[in-house]
């Protein structure tokens, strides 16, 4: 039986591609599935933009704090135990999601788990890359950065794209079939022409469970009719669809997180100003011209049998295509189960009353099995990390480095002196607010970007699947992320950062505006679409690298590893506030609008370049070398 010591030099002998690729497999995959793939389940699970911004911006803590137990990592045993003991609690909280989904207050319960995840992440990432450091030559290590820098884009492929489009094929594949309904504006329908509730067939229909809807075509004539007509119309169909016969909100996950009682703080600011803001800059729904309103027409859908007892069936319904002139003004999401199933929902849909001629728009309702998918999807993940904890269990190394540091009685000292040193350094104020305000836009543009693709069209969103927005953002979108960070390195290398800033500041910002198109054309062409979100990735990617770059310049010196931790705790916070309130201002002033606000919140960063100061040849190649 060989011995320790033949088993300890046979591990340091082994060869990085064994563990370096895995390893930073590994550690990109809970970071996105924390930041990205955490919104997109949420949305798809009826979750509000606000809720999911606030409470997703949250998960960011554990990088913001990362610098403060760092050294704990350092102190307590060593960095090989703390990557395999992270991808197993990784693993089992992974595992955790999957199992609450079906639960009746999953919301709390999941991000009580992605908490764990966001933790557990973070911790990975400081033994990683101390384990990296500590288990090859200097040599090596600069030999494998652009290894390890791959895999890690891999692990953000693979969560933005593979895991989405994953998710996205077993929605489309299990629960209901779709039912597709033909909406027409002509004027050979009657002007009073509405659904008569109390006529409605709920006896059960033979044949699959399905998707039923009364009438399957629906036409409504253009005629403007008299707004307060329209208004009672509306509220009657609101009052029939909310009160139902069981607690819809706390099954579909819209828990309410708010206090029941008004507070100080709701009365006195938050009201006032959400009242200040949807009469400024609130969007236009534009269905009302002087005291006439569009014409609306009523729609009925219920299932067709009665599905399994305890069993939800969310129905979604959303334009797909056709004229915008014809929009969903209620019922959109609807909840049926073994009690309700027979009893419609009433669906309004109206004209805009420009609208003078004959047009027509297709309506899909969809019933995919949304909870089994992302089940499904958090379950193989979680496998994934179990396989990865038992492989590098026995693969990674034994460095004599990697070792437990010796606590000192100066340990404390020493670590407050280091912190203490950052802030002494020469105009690090500035610097710390250009760290802090440099993606003010951006950071809340990328907590609602994916909801926005998601939402239905009526609301202003694009109503791509979720298959789609896992292809737009994870494959050509990360492709040209990817691509803009390497110009952008390689162009900084030539004529260092200074030159560059603020070419690199515009090729970030500017592409923001593609949303800004995207929220008012509303393309249903699914090129257009990837192509503004490839323009948009790339100038990100670009400018992005003008950030790192400053980050390292603002560490240079004596403890420049410990320095460039804290910059990232700050590059961490500087996501995480602005993210909190995107969702609530998104749900105030509507898609169009809050795109906007996003371009006007770069103007700051902009500003901010002016102030800073960063030495010319810094990133410059040398002639030496």
């Amino acid at each position: 039986m060989p011995s320790s010591e033949t088993t300890d030099m046979k591990s340091e002998q082994r060869s990085p591609w064994w563990w370096v690729p895995s390893l930073y497999y590994a550690q990109g995959i809970p970071y996105v599935v924390v930041m990205l793939v955490s919104v997109i389940f949420y949305k798809r699970m009826g979750i509000s933009n606000t809720d999911i911004a606030l409470y997703t911006s949250w998960l960011y803590l554990p990088w913001v704090i990362k610098p403060l137990w760092s050294p704990v990592v350092d102190i307590l045993r060593t960095k090989r135990f703390w990557i395999v003991t992270m991808q197993l609690i990784i693993g089992a909280g992974l595992g955790g999601v999957a199992l609450t989904i079906p639960a009746p207050n999953f919301f709390k319960l999941t991000l009580g788990f992605f908490w764990l995840l966001a933790f557990s992440s973070a911790t990975h990432d400081i033994a990683a890359d101390g384990f990296y450091m500590l288990g090859l030559s200097q040599h090596k290590q600069a030999w494998f950065v652009g290894i390890r820098s791959t895999f890690y884009r891999f692990a953000m492929i693979t969560g933005q794209g593979l895991l989405i489009i994953f998710a996205g094929y077993i929605e489309s594949h299990t629960g209901l079939p779709s039912l597709n309904i033909d909406v027409i504006a002509t004027p050979q329908a009657k002007i009073g022409n509405l659904l008569n509730i109390g006529s409605l067939d709920r006896s059960p229909l033979p044949g699959e469970l399905r998707i039923v809807s009364e009438p399957e075509t629906l036409r409504i004539n253009p005629v403007p009719r008299n707004q307060s007509e329209i208004d009672s119309i509306i509220s009657m169909a609101k009052q029939w669809n909310s009160p139902r016969e069981r607690n819809s909100t706390e099954s579909n996950g819209n828990i309410n997180v708010n206090p029941t009682e008004p507070t100080w703080w709701g009365e006195t600011v938050v009201t006032p100003l959400e009242t200040f803001l949807k009469k400024h800059f609130g969007q236009s729904t534009g269905i009302i011209a002087g005291e006439k309103a569009g014409n609306i027409g009523l729609l009925a859908i219920r299932l067709s049998d009665k599905p399994e007892p305890g069993k939800e069936i969310v129905v979604n319904l959303g334009r797909v295509s056709g004229n915008k002139s014809i929009g969903l003004v209620e019922g959109s999401r609807m909840v049926f189960t073994a009690e309700n199933w027979n009893r419609p929902y009433l669906i309004v849909l109206q004209l805009d009353p420009k609208l003078k001629q004959a047009a027509k728009a297709t309506f899909k309702a969809r019933a995919g099995n949304i909870p089994l998918a992302w089940t499904i999807t958090f379950l193989v993940i979680a496998v994934l990390f179990i396989l990865f904890f038992i492989y590098h269990k026995f693969i990674l190394p034994y460095p004599d480095q990697d070792r437990p540091a010796a606590e000192t009685n100066n340990f404390f000292a020493d670590f407050f002196h280091t912190f203490a040193s950052f802030f002494k350094k020469d105009r690090i104020g500035v610097a710390i607010a250009f760290i802090l305000i440099y993606r003010f836009g951006e950071a809340q543009l990328v907590k609602l970007a994916t909801p926005f693709m998601l939402d239905a069209q009526e609301i202003g969103g694009l109503a791509l699947t979720t298959g789609q927005v896992g292809f737009v953002y994870g494959t050509l979108g990360i492709i040209m992320l990817t691509l803009g960070g390497i110009l952008g390195g390689v162009l900084a290398a030539g004529n260092g950062l200074k030159y560059w800033l603020w070419w690199m500041a515009l090729a970030m910002k500017l592409p923001d505006s593609v949303y800004v198109y995207l929220a008012y054309a509303q393309p249903d062409n699914f090129v257009i679409i990837n192509l503004c979100v490839a323009i948009e990735q790339f100038g990100y990617g670009f400018g992005f690298t003008a950030y790192m770059l400053f980050m390292i310049y603002v560490s240079e010196g004596e403890h420049k590893t410990a320095h460039y931790a804290i910059s990232t705790g700050f590059m961490a916070l500087g996501m995480m506030i602005p993210g909190m309130f995107s969702g609530w201002l998104q749900e105030i002033i509507g898609y169009q609008h809050f795109f906007i606000w996003v371009l006007l919140a770069t103007v700051p960063g902009f500003i901010l370049i002016k102030y800073i100061s960063i030495d010319p040849e810094f990133g410059r190649k040398r002639r030496s070398e």
